[in-house]
């Protein structure tokens, strides 16, 4: 008689334990154990809790290669899912293995688990573990589907409560036609208190292993219903007309304000921090640096003389490299969309900016159009301060970023009809989606690296750019990081090459994300393990620090709403001196859809508890001593980053925390 012992260890999120029967089977290189249920006195698998059982064999398994969990109904109860974190078999010469598991187990089913030395498909050779990876693979499948959203957008997980919402010939996500008229059964309804519709139906219809826990969302919703309940009760997500006075504006979020915000209400209008907020603030990509000015923006120096001051010139300082653009000729073609019944505009600004000799970045000209002419004048520092004032305000449009449940809370909340994109934005729903589409079809492998998207743009040597400075110690950090555990498991370019399941996830992120479009850089197949550092670096860096870059500041940035209009109500001015501030406030955004947008960037700014910072992985799935050292490596190197940018950040006068890596969370979940 052999005697093997288990020890079971449910996870402590909340309803993590389960009522049912779990059973166990382990199976060996000689053989496998009858299914054994683990029972013992008192509660079995209570949320939190540690438990042993034996599981007898007539003889010994030899090395244990699966672990089958099986779970069935107990008694009359009702199926209980269970959340099993990990399980250690201790075998009778006293050998342990450790079976990783870290997910919910859903309904009456069996559970393979593999033991947590990572193997790849290449150094696998039983058939028994090659059957069981072809069969993982495939229920993998099964489960994350793709599905179309739009033309030219990235496929995404097919949920099945949008099928009636947004089957492509039903919804008719690219064309005019209102859609509101069209979901009246699909369970996209207004809740108390929010000023748009939700799709609750497509937020309930989640896989549990990707689904938000209780704890994620109790801490999502009390974000959100105080502050939109807060607006509603005060008759501001109702009300609709200009603004009175800006001033005004700064009672809305009243108790939500934070230094940045309170920084940003004071500095907004100031060349200065206009330029600051290409560097630092939400979208902090923009620039190039030129060497020549492009035709459609016919600067001259005559005109920006005045700032450049004497000893220097428009074309010295564009051989110096101090002249810069940011070019929103994305927005060129955008179609429009009305709120409150009023049609809203958008243009396709050119923003051309210095670095003056004290390190400085300044805005220089502003043209509210990609082609210029009389009809699109030239804005300068020089001109009156409101004419001024309004041509940056049209540049000082919000950048909204969007893993599978925060993209489906996206869908059911900003992009679904009469979401808070079709309630705050001059470009509404459609709009957006033409903007992503658009911007997917010329984004490359090049955006996609730091290092090489700072290089290609010319803005390495940019002083105070903080987001360059923490970005490329990040990328390094996890650069390193990748590279041990790279490494170790493909030490050679056959091990890459040879690696089925490597190149087919590598094949599948070109084809359905990138759209197979060869011109994008994106790579379809991997060589060496130089590439795959790459790869996985970019992929690491761009679902963290990236997105904790460009969203966790929207708040800070746009509680302010004139530093951030999600709209504008008149058309770009044709001609310079008739900006009055009545004119100005008629321009900007009426109050509900200010109130609207503030709760949006309330809410995408919020990061819900239950948070795991960059390199936190507290579900253990290297059990090996080398990738435990690596991951080791990697939090000390990320905490002296920490350590660093918070004593930099003490001789700001913003500081710039973004990037700090105990708030960067590891992945998209916001």
């Amino acid at each position: 008689m052999a005697v093997y012992r288990l020890c079971v260890t449910t996870g402590s999120y909340l309803k993590a334990g389960t009522m049912d029967n779990i059973y166990a089977t382990l199976v060996g290189t000689c053989g496998e154990s009858p299914k054994q249920k683990l029972d013992r006195v008192g509660r079995d698998f209570a949320s939190g809790s540690v438990q042993k059982y034996k599981v007898r064999c007539a003889a010994e398994l030899g090395e244990i290669l699966l672990l089958r969990l099986h779970k069935e109904r107990f008694a009359f109860f009702c199926k209980d899912p269970w959340y099993c974190s990990r399980i250690c078999v201790t075998a009778p010469d006293g050998s342990v293995v450790h079976f990783p598991c870290y997910q919910w187990i859903d309904g009456y089913c069996t559970v393979e688990l593999r033991p947590g030395t990572a193997r790849t498909i290449c150094q696998d050779s039983l058939p028994l573990l090659l059957d069981h990876r072809k069969r993982e693979l495939q229920a993998r499948q099964e489960c994350y589907r793709w599905k179309i959203y739009a033309p030219g957008f990235p496929r995404m997980v097919d949920v099945s409560s949008f099928e009636e919402m947004e089957s492509d010939n039903k919804f008719a996500l690219t064309k005019t036609v209102p859609c509101a008229d069209q979901d009246d059964n699909s369970g996209n309804r207004y809740l108390p208190g929010f000023p748009m519709k939700i799709d609750i139906p497509s937020l309930l219809h989640m896989e549990p292993n990707i689904r938000y826990s209780a704890t994620k969302t109790a801490s999502l919703i009390f974000n959100a219903l105080p502050a939109s309940l807060g607006m509603k009760i005060r008759g501001l997500l109702d009300r609709r007309g200009s603004w009175k006075r800006l001033d005004d504006i700064r009672h809305v979020f009243w108790c939500h304000k934070t230094f940045t915000s309170e920084y940003v209400t004071e500095h907004w209008c100031e060349d200065s921090f206009f330029g600051y907020q290409y560097l630092n603030g939400v979208n902090p990509v923009m620039l190039h640096c030129l060497s020549s000015l492009p035709s459609k923006l016919p600067v001259t120096n005559d005109m920006v003389a005045p700032l450049l001051g004497p000893g220097t010139c428009l074309q010295t300082e564009l051989e110096r490299g101090h002249i810069f653009l940011a070019d929103y000729w994305i927005l060129a073609e955008a179609p429009v969309h009305c709120l409150n019944g009023r049609q809203q505009y958008v243009t396709a600004p050119l923003c051309l900016l210095w670095l003056n000799p004290q390190g400085v970045l300044l805005p220089l000209a502003i043209q509210l159009s990609q082609t210029p002419g009389p009809e699109s004048p030239i804005f300068l520092p020089t001109d009156c301060e409101l004419d001024w004032l309004l041509a940056k305000t049209w540049l000082l449009l919000p950048h909204t970023r969007y893993t599978l449940q925060v993209n489906t809370i996206a869908r059911a909340t900003l992009l679904n009809p009469e979401g808070l994109v079709d309630k705050v934005t001059s470009i509404g729903r459609r709009g957006l989606i033409y903007l992503m589409s658009t911007g997917l079809a010329h984004f490359t492998y090049t955006d996609f690296c730091l290092p090489d998207s700072l290089r290609a743009r010319g803005v390495l040597t940019i002083p105070n750019y903080h987001y360059r400075d923490d970005g490329l110690k990040i990328w390094a950090a996890i650069e390193r990081f990748v590279s041990e555990i790279v490494s170790y498991y493909y030490p050679s370019d056959a091990s890459v090459q040879q690696d089925s399941e490597l190149q087919a996830w590598v094949g599948e992120i070109f084809t359905q994300a990138f759209l197979g479009r060869e011109s994008s850089g994106f790579p379809s197949r991997l060589c060496t393990p130089g590439e795959l550092v790459k790869y996985l670096t970019a992929i690491i860096f761009n679902c963290s620090a990236q997105h904790a870059a460009v969203n966790s500041g929207q708040h800070d940035f746009g509680a302010w709403m004139p530093n951030a209009p999600s709209s504008m109500r008149q058309p770009p001015p044709q001609t310079k001196g008739n900006t009055t501030m009545k004119s100005y406030l008629d321009t900007l955004p009426e109050v509900n859809t200010t109130c609207s947008n503030l709760l949006l960037f309330w809410l995408v700014s919020q990061e819900p508890k239950d948070q795991r910072p960059l390199g936190t992985y507290p579900d253990e799935h290297f059990t090996e001593e080398a990738p435990r050292r690596s991951i080791a490596a990697f939090q000390s190197c990320l905490a002296q980053i920490s350590k660093d940018i918070r004593e930099r950040n003490q001789n700001l006068a913003l500081p710039y925390a973004y990037l700090d890596p105990p708030l960067i969370e590891n992945s998209v979940s916001i």
